[in-house]
């Protein structure tokens, strides 16, 4: 694929995410669709040759292409979001709810927990659980850490206890209705985790720096380049709060990782400042 001849694939997956999250519905067809629209999507922005294209083009082209990027973005991660609930509701229903999107969610989230598992694990928030907590069952299994996972949206927090009731009733997760600032055990937490499509996550983070525990580890989801089209990119933070201690880029999965820690305050350029 040449630098000229992405914009159109782009703009054609912007139009088929317009029309499919301009309703809703149970139909079984719109399953199909959604599901198809999605595992396309996975595998064009995490394809090579896609990658290569979108680095070569000019700034010019990339600036004209932001705004479609932004949209895409958006109603990408809507879709994603309905595909969740349509997957659990599935399950509880006793069906087969796997394709190739998920199967990549959840290959990324294997490599993402040997990562981050190097350290102490004793409480984890999960900011974006979903209505399908795939990271939740599975942190809580191989650890026995306590999971905590919230999001905004009832539906999902109300369809994911399910899921966890169906898939590990005997699982320390919690499930809850609420935003970040309101939960009250974020200081206890040895590691929290923000979803590639929360949109304010950097703006979450860097509240945090006031409430999370000294030593807490954050694992930040995001895509830049190509992949920014289906996640939120990442962002600069605030040096004397954040600091940036490991990124893994993995082209073959949907999202790449970001690993920070709170900033160190030297002992030394703290005493010379007392002088």
């Amino acid at each position: 694929m040449t630098t000229m001849n992405i914009h159109s694939p782009l703009l054609s997956y912007l139009e088929r995410f317009r029309q499919a999250s301009a309703s809703a519905s149970h139909d079984p067809a719109r399953e199909d669709m959604l599901q198809r629209l999605l595992d396309g999507f996975a595998d064009f922005v995490t394809r090579a040759e896609h990658r290569h294209a979108w680095q070569a083009l000019e700034p010019g082209q990339l600036a004209q292409l932001q705004p479609s990027i932004l949209e895409l973005r958006e109603v990408s991660a809507r879709c994603v979001a309905e595909l969740e609930k349509i997957r659990a509701r599935k399950l509880l229903q006793g069906g087969d709810a796997k394709r190739d999107y998920f199967a990549n969610i959840e290959a990324s989230i294997e490599e993402e927990f040997g990562r981050f598992a190097r350290s102490p694990i004793s409480e984890v928030v999960l900011v974006g659980s979903g209505a399908f907590p795939m990271t939740p069952l599975l942190i809580a299994r191989r650890t026995g850490a306590r999971v905590v996972g919230i999001d905004i949206d009832g539906e999902s927090v109300e369809l994911g206890r399910q899921i966890i009731a169906r898939l590990g009733p005997e699982l320390p997760i919690r499930l809850e209705h609420t935003t970040l600032d309101r939960l009250e055990s974020i200081g206890e937490a040895s590691h929290i985790i923000f979803s590639s499509t929360v949109a304010v996550k950097y703006e979450l983070l860097d509240g945090l720096h006031s409430v999370a525990h000294p030593d807490a580890v954050v694992i930040m989801r995001f895509g830049d380049g190509l992949k920014s089209a289906f996640n939120y990119p990442m962002e600069q933070t605030d040096a004397s709060k954040w600091q940036l201690v490991e990124t893994t880029a993995r082209p073959e999965h949907v999202f790449d990782v970001a690993l920070y820690r709170r900033a160190v305050v030297s002992a030394i350029a703290g005493d010379r400042a007392s002088r």
